[in-house]
């Protein structure tokens, strides 16, 4: 067994989960991952392996014991905002009764340290202004009320349980690994920049701009981005602070830049050195038009500051972990390749 602190890493096998391991590593903690693989991937993995789900309350209790866990970053949840909308069951379940059985788990195991991937969601359909923690929560999406529900939870745990935890609120995860051997991988791909990129590849071919009607000046839905290693960076902060005692809060995590999906495509096409072919279709439900975080609070008590997520390197990174998960399927070659 590692000297290390060991941390457990719930959906450590994901794509922020597992970004988030390999700066534990680093920071010279010991990543525990416990995943059920639904949509993480094994090469992902970085430290021990503890197959299993989140709602499977005695494997989680082992998983503690064995492995004497100092802290959790838990990122295991369903997130695709469609899908919430349509099937809210599975992510009051999932999300929420998953949470539960891990805060069972750890009061058992006596862990009292939890980073929580919380998100921008919460805030639902804002006003153009860059969002502060003290901005009303309302979220119009399942997705974004069980990450909200779980917040209520842990104000309620740390209240009656001491409990230490962050909710760190972040936007829109981008990006890929420097070393572009981990990146965004998922079955059902939706994410704009990823489905984007498999576009120009091949791999998609029916990618569609959904709303070009939104109170914002090219019609299109604006967002705040950030790179992945940049969430990495901050969840570490803030266990950081968690073992030295600090009792956490909510956070923001984001550049308080937006970015139309507009000129993100024209920001691809830069890259890339090719339009990248599309539709218009109408608004998906539950798309808020406005996401941008105020992000001045995680920089006073997290200390944080994105370094990594001006738009060029997000995209650069992007495209060079999918020009190496997603071979191009066209004989077209594209700039760089």
């Amino acid at each position: 067994m590692s000297d290390r602190p060991a941390i457990l890493v719930t959906g450590g096998a994901g794509y922020i989960g597992a970004h988030c391991c390999r700066a534990l590593a680093a920071a010279g903690y010991h990543p525990v991952v416990y995943d059920n693989f639904s949509t993480g991937h094994r090469s992902f993995v970085t430290g021990s392996l503890v197959p299993g789900e989140l709602l499977d309350g005695p494997a989680l209790v082992r998983a503690f014991a064995q492995h004497r866990i100092a802290a959790v970053m838990h990122f295991a949840a369903s997130s695709l905002v469609g899908e919430s909308v349509s099937n809210p069951r599975k992510y009051y379940h999932n999300n929420v009764g998953g949470t539960l059985s891990l805060l069972d788990a750890m009061r058992e195991a006596g862990c009292s340290r939890l980073v929580f991937s919380s998100t921008g969601a919460v805030y639902g359909n804002a006003d153009s202004k860059a969002l502060p923690e003290t901005y009303a929560c309302a979220p119009i999406n399942p997705y974004g009320t069980s990450k909200w529900m779980i917040e209520r939870i842990l104000i309620d745990y740390r209240s009656a349980y001491g409990l230490g935890s962050f909710c760190l609120r972040y936007f829109n995860a981008s990006g890929a690994d420097a070393s572009a051997e981990i990146g965004e991988l998922r079955d059902n791909e939706t994410h704009l920049i990823p489905r984007a990129m498999m576009a120009l590849q091949g791999h998609v071919g029916d990618f569609a701009v959904f709303g070009d009607d939104y109170d914002t000046p090219d019609g299109t839905a604006i967002r705040d981005y950030i790179h992945v290693t940049d969430l990495a960076a901050a969840h570490l902060r803030a266990l950081e602070l968690l073992m030295q005692g600090h009792q956490g809060g909510a956070f923001n995590l984001g550049t308080g830049t937006g970015f139309s999906v507009r000129q993100v495509l024209t920001a691809i096409a830069t890259e890339t050195g090719r339009p990248v072919p599309h539709v218009i279709k109408p608004r998906r439900p539950g798309d808020p038009t406005y996401l941008v975080a105020d992000p001045s609070a995680a920089r006073e008590t997290l200390k944080f500051s994105p370094v990594h997520s001006d738009l060029p390197t997000i995209i650069r990174t992007a495209w060079a972990w999918h020009k190496k998960a997603h071979p191009l399927k066209t004989h077209e070659p594209a700039r760089g390749e």
